[in-house]
């Protein structure tokens, strides 16, 4: 017989361990004196030790562990259950290789340029969001072109839904589309949005108002651009090249979250994100 102190050691674990997996059920002492209520293990007790050990290490609760212990688990439901683990373990693998991708962006810039970037990017999924829009044409996706077209679509949209008594449920979003026309090449379909409770109509805000659903996206790389919208430009660069840095690829052009929008157009805060894809 050991005591607990000995049997701990021998099976590298500590006597508080030992003392929770007796209160659980999972491995009780041989014997307990009654008078002290000090705990006896034997030497044959080693092997249920070692095989709770083993369990845990490979993700199973103490829960799972005991019901396997004691052959509540039939062979198809231990499989059931190793393939679950297996998935979330390859899910963990992935995710840390992502984030050590990341690292070694970081590790880069910082070679290259000796510092390191003050433009952080996150990768996040996005809800599906319910807008009423107006829509226009700019000849470009560029800051200078955007610009003039998504402030009166924006303006009038506000008026719309002022005059309707509709306030927007959430911040703005604008998403922009290849526009089809042959006649301006290059040119970008610019929707702006402002989300709205379903009970709002079109009809209630008058012509030309649309009322979409914007799907949701499982994987979006955001970023937040601090000032007005005429300076994105380098804050899209940044986004596009760690997208390009991270082995990723973008399913098109990047929504625009308009999380504060003062009058001092240097201190409008967007956040910018760009569905990723294979």
């Amino acid at each position: 017989m050991f005591t607990i102190g000995d049997f701990a050691k021998h099976g590298r674990v500590s006597v508080r361990m030992l003392r929770h997996y007796d209160a659980l059920g999972l491995l009780r002492p041989a014997r307990v004196d009654p008078a002290s209520g000090y705990r006896s293990y034997e030497a044959g007790q080693l092997a249920r030790l070692n095989r709770v050990i083993a369990l845990k290490e490979l993700g199973f609760s103490l829960e799972q562990v005991g019901s396997i212990l004691d052959e509540l688990v039939g062979p198809e439901e231990l499989r059931g259950m190793l393939r679950l683990r297996r998935a979330e373990l390859e899910s963990a693998m992935a995710a840390a290789a992502a984030r050590l991708t990341q690292v070694e962006t970081r590790l880069r810039i910082i070679e290259n340029e000796g510092t390191m970037s003050s433009i952080d990017i996150v990768v996040k999924s996005l809800p599906p969001v319910r807008l009423a829009e107006l829509s226009g044409i700019a000849d470009s996706y560029e800051p200078q072109d955007i610009g003039p077209v998504i402030g009166p679509l924006y303006a009038e949209l506000c008026r719309r839904l002022e005059t309707a008594g509709v306030a927007p449920a959430a911040p703005g979003i604008a998403y922009y589309e290849d526009a089809d026309d042959a006649a301006r090449p290059g040119a970008v379909l610019v929707h702006a949005g402002l989300p709205v409770a379903a009970t709002v109509r079109a009809e209630d805000l008058g012509g030309g108002v649309r009322i979409v659903v914007l799907p949701a996206v499982e994987r979006a790389a955001t970023v937040v651009h601090r000032g007005a919208m005429d300076s994105v430009l380098p804050t899209a660069q940044a986004l596009a090249q760690w997208i390009d840095a991270n082995g990723e690829r973008s399913r098109g052009y990047a929504r625009e979250l308009t999380l504060a929008c003062p009058e001092d157009r240097d201190q409008w805060v967007t956040e910018l994100q760009e569905p990723l894809g294979a």
